[in-house]
C-alpha cells in the first residue's frame, strides 16, 4: 500500500473501528490512533468505548465533511481500511489488507458515484444470487419515463414547430387541430430520437466511458444505472418513432403535400442516422449540423407545409436562427463529454477543436444567429417586431463567459449549459411573439404600422 495513503491518514483527528459483532450486527467506537507512515502501520489506543477484536476483520475509517446550512455538504472525504488488529502493549496495530477512499476536491462528487456505479452493479448481482431472486434500483415510473426521454429537452422540438406555426398564421393559414397534431408528430419523433441516441451510445460504449455526466449531458443514464434494460429502450424507441410517423403520414396524406412528405422523410432519416449506424452522423462530426438541420429548417418548414400546403423563403430564414442556438445546446453540452466521446471514436466539434476554438466559435455562431434576425427584420423578410429577440442577446456573452471560465469542470459548467438552453428557447419564444404581433396587428389594422409588419 502507498504511503502516500498513510500520510492522508495522519491528517484526520480520529478514527472509528467497526466490525461484525457475536450476533451479527455492527458494532462501532470511536478511537484515537498514530499512523507510521514507513512501516505502513495504523497504531490504535486501547482507550476505546468498547473492547476492539482480534479474532476478526475490522473496518477502520476516517472522514470529514462540511455542512453547509441549506444546501448540503462539502469538503467531504473519507478513508477505509480493513483488516485484523493486534495487541502489542497499550496498542492496537492494524497493518490493512485493502484501503479505499475518496476526495471530493479530487474526484467531485458525481464523478465519484459514476465511477463507483459498476461496484454497485456487482454488488446487486451477487445480492440478487444470494436472494435467488432479481435485486434492482427502483423508480416511480413517472420518473424513469421522464429521465428515459429526457422531455425537458423537447422544447427543441415545440420552439421550430410554433415559429413555423406562427410564420403560417401570418400568411393567412391557420388550423389549431393540425398545429397541435404537428406538436405531437414532432415530439414523438425527437423522444424516438432521445432513446435511440442512449442505445446507441450504450452500443459503442460512449456513455458507459463517461464518468463526468451532467443534467445536460452524458445521456438519461436509465441503462447505466439499472433502471431500465436496452430491450425496453430500443422498444420505447421504435414505439416513439411509430407514432411520430404515423401522426405525419396522417399529415400527408390529408393536406395532400409531396413536399410535407420529403420533409418528414428526411427528418426521420436524420434522426435515425444521428447515432444509428452505418452513418453514425454524430461520429463524424456532423451531429451539430444534423442538429441544426433537424431541428431548424427541417421542423419550422414541416409546421409551415401543413398549415399552408407549400414552402416559404420566410420560413426558412426564420428557421436559421433557432437552427443555429439548437446546434449550440448540442456544441456546449458536448464539452464534458469530450475525452469519452473521443475514446470511443465519437468525433464530436469539441472532441476535435482547441478549447481556444470551442470557445469562440459558439461567440461567433451565436452573435451570427442574431445578425440573421437583424438583417432579416430590417429588410422585411421576417415581421420587424421580431426584432424583440434582441434584448436576448446579454445571455449570450453570459454563456459565452461560463465557458470561457468553467471549460475543464463538468459540474461548474452545468449552470452555463442550463442558460444555453434557455438562449434558444427565449429566442425561440421572442420570435413566435414577434410573429404574433405581426398577426394581431394585421387582424386589428386595415393598414398596420410599418414597424408592427
Amino acid at each position: 500500500m502507498e504511503p502516500e495513503v498513510f500520510a492522508k491518514l495522519a491528517t484526520y483527528p480520529h478514527v472509528v473501528v467497526s466490525w461484525v459483532g457475536d450476533d451479527g450486527y455492527p458494532v462501532q467506537t470511536a478511537a484515537q490512533f498514530q499512523v507510521d507512515v514507513e512501516k505502513g502501520e495504523v497504531r490504535i489506543g486501547r482507550r476505546t468505548g468498547l473492547a476492539l477484536p482480534t479474532d476478526r476483520e475490522v473496518n477502520v475509517i476516517a472522514s470529514h465533511i462540511r455542512p453547509q446550512p441549506g444546501v448540503g455538504y462539502d469538503e467531504r472525504r473519507y478513508l477505509s481500511f480493513w483488516g485484523r488488529l493486534v495487541a502489542e502493549g497499550d496498542e492496537m496495530v492494524l497493518r490493512p489488507s485493502r484501503a479505499w477512499g475518496w476526495d471530493e476536491e479530487v474526484t467531485p462528487f458525481f464523478e465519484y458515484v459514476e465511477r463507483s456505479n459498476k461496484q454497485a452493479k456487482r454488488y446487486l448481482e451477487s445480492l440478487s444470487e444470494e436472494r435467488g431472486v432479481a435485486v434492482k434500483p427502483r423508480l416511480s415510473p413517472l420518473w424513469t419515463f421522464l429521465l428515459a426521454t429526457r422531455l425537458p429537452f423537447l422544447t427543441a422540438s415545440i420552439v421550430p414547430i410554433l415559429l413555423g406555426t406562427a410564420v403560417a398564421a401570418n400568411d393567412g393559414s391557420f388550423s389549431l387541430w393540425l398545429a397541435i397534431l404537428t406538436l405531437l408528430g414532432g415530439a414523438a419523433i425527437h423522444i424516438g430520437l432521445n432513446v435511440a441516441n442512449d442505445v446507441f451510445d450504450a452500443f459503442s460504449g460512449a456513455d458507459d466511458a463517461n464518468v463526468n455526466p451532467t443534467q445536460y449531458s452524458g445521456g438519461s443514464r436509465v441503462v447505466q444505472r439499472g433502471l431500465v434494460t436496452l430491450r425496453q429502450m430500443s422498444a420505447l424507441s421504435i414505439g416513439a418513432y411509430v407514432v411520430g410517423i404515423t401522426i405525419g403520414l396522417y399529415l400527408v396524406v390529408t393536406r395532400g403535400s409531396l413536399e410535407l412528405l420529403a420533409i418528414g422523410a428526411i427528418g426521420v432519416a436524420l434522426s435515425v442516422f444521428y447515432t444509428a449506424p452505418p452513418l453514425r452522423l454524430v461520429h463524424h462530426g456532423l451531429g451539430e449540423l444534423t442538429t441544426a438541420l433537424g431541428f431548424g429548417p427541417i421542423m419550422v418548414l414541416g409546421a409551415y407545409v401543413v398549415q399552408a400546403e407549400r414552402l416559404s423563403v420566410e420560413a426558412f430564414v426564420a428557421s436559421i436562427p433557432v437552427a443555429i442556438l439548437v446546434a449550440l445546446i448540442l456544441y456546449v453540452n458536448e464539452i464534458p463529454d469530450r475525452y469519452s466521446d473521443a475514446s470511443v471514436g465519437k468525433r464530436t466539434l469539441p472532441a476535435r477543436m482547441s478549447r481556444e476554438l470551442v470557445t469562440q466559435g459558439f461567440l461567433m455562431l451565436a452573435l451570427a444567429a442574431f445578425a440573421v434576425v437583424s438583417v432579416a427584420a430590417v429588410v422585411g423578410v421576417i415581421p420587424r417586431p421580431t426584432l424583440i429577440a434582441l434584448i436576448a442577446l446579454p445571455l449570450a456573452f453570459s454563456v459565452h463567459k461560463g465557458i470561457r471560465e468553467h471549460y475543464t469542470k463538468p459540474y461548474d459548467l452545468m449552470a452555463t449549459m442550463g442558460q444555453n438552453v434557455q438562449l434558444h428557447l427565449i429566442v425561440g419564444l421572442l420570435l413566435f411573439s414577434g410573429y404574433m404581433v405581426a398577426v394581431v396587428a394585421d387582424a386589428v389594422f386595415d393598414s398596420p404600422p410599418g414597424i408592427l409588419t
